[in-house]
C-alpha cells in the first residue's frame, strides 16, 4: 500500500470529482493521503475531510507563499488549532525565494514561529522549500523540531544529506517521472531508499504522462513508484514497502493500517 505525503485534495478544483478520485486512489492502493493546510482559510476543510474519510489525514499550517495574505493573528490560531485537533504534522511551511525574496523577513518570521509549535507540542513539519534550501536548514539547526518532510525536494546531494541527519525524508512525486530531470533523477538514484517519501502535489506538479498542465491526483501515485523503481533498478514493491515505512517513521501519526 502506498501513502501520498503530499496532496493538495481540499482543492477547489477538486470539487466535483473528489469522491470519485478517492475511491480510484484506494482501489489502485493509495491506502492513505497527506493534506497540508496552505493557510487559515483552509483548516477547516482539510480537518473535515479527514472526519470523512479516516485514510485522509492532514497538516495545519501557513504556507510561505500565502503569508502576505495572513494575519499575524493567524498563528495563535494556529497554535489552538494544534492544540484541540490532531495533524499528523505542522505545514505546510518553509521559505520560497523562488517566486520573491521581497517578503523574505515575513516568510521567516511566519516560519520561525512555525518552527517553534511544531516543537511545543512535538510534531513533524512538512516542508517547503524553493531557492532556500541554506536558510531552511539554519532555522531547523537552531529549533531542532523531531523531523518531518522536506517536499518536492530539488536541492544538492550535500544538502539531502543534511536534511537526512535533521529527521527528514524527502518527498520525490511528478518531477522526477521526467527524462530531462537528470539532476533530480540522478538524487532519487543515488539516496538511500530509506530517505524517500512518495507525493503526487495535487493537482500539481504533473508527471510526465499527463496532459501539459494537467490536474495531477492521488490515482497518479502507484505509476509514479513504478519510475522510482525503474530508476533504482528495483521492483516496484520493494519501493512501495520502504517507502511507505518510511513514512510511518516520520508520521507516526498515520496509522500502519487504516480500512
Amino acid at each position: 500500500m502506498l501513502i501520498d505525503t503530499h496532496c493538495h485534495l481540499d482543492n477547489a478544483i477538486f470539487d466535483e470529482d473528489r469522491l470519485s478520485i478517492i475511491a480510484k486512489a484506494k482501489a489502485v492502493g493509495v491506502s492513505n493521503i497527506v493534506l497540508p493546510a496552505v493557510g487559515r482559510h483552509n483548516f477547516d476543510h482539510v480537518i473535515a475531510l479527514n472526519n470523512t474519510h479516516p485514510h485522509i489525514h492532514y497538516a495545519l499550517g501557513i504556507h510561505p507563499m500565502f503569508v502576505d495574505q495572513a494575519l499575524d493573528a493567524d498563528l495563535a490560531i494556529l497554535n489552538r488549532y494544534l492544540a484541540h485537533h490532531q495533524p499528523v504534522a505542522v505545514g505546510e511551511i518553509g521559505l520560497d525565494y523562488y517566486v520573491t525574496k521581497q517578503n523574505q523577513a515575513r516568510q521567516i518570521a511566519f516560519f520561525v514561529a512555525q518552527l517553534k509549535l511544531a516543537k511545543k507540542y512535538n510534531l513533524p513539519v512538512i516542508l517547503h522549500v524553493r531557492g532556500a534550501i541554506d536558510d531552511v536548514l539554519k532555522y531547523l539547526r537552531q529549533y531542532q523540531v523531531v523531523g518531518g518532510i522536506a517536499h518536492a525536494f530539488n536541492g544538492s546531494l550535500q544538502q539531502a544529506y543534511q536534511l537526512i541527519a535533521l529527521g527528514f525524508k524527502l518527498g520525490f512525486g511528478g518531477a522526477m517521472t521526467y527524462a530531462r530531470a537528470l539532476r533530480l533523477r540522478a538524487l532519487a538514484k543515488k539516496l538511500p531508499l530509506s530517505a524517500i517519501v512518495l507525493e503526487t502535489d495535487a493537482p500539481d506538479m504533473a508527471p510526465r504522462w499527463l496532459p501539459a498542465n494537467g490536474r495531477n491526483n492521488p490515482v497518479e501515485l502507484f505509476k509514479i513508484a513504478e519510475v522510482l523503481a525503474e530508476i533504482r533498478g528495483v521492483d516496484v514493491q520493494t519501493v512501495t514497502e520502504i517507502t511507505t515505512e518510511n513514512v510511518h517513521k516520520v508520521l507516526p501519526k498515520i496509522p500502519s493500517l487504516c480500512t
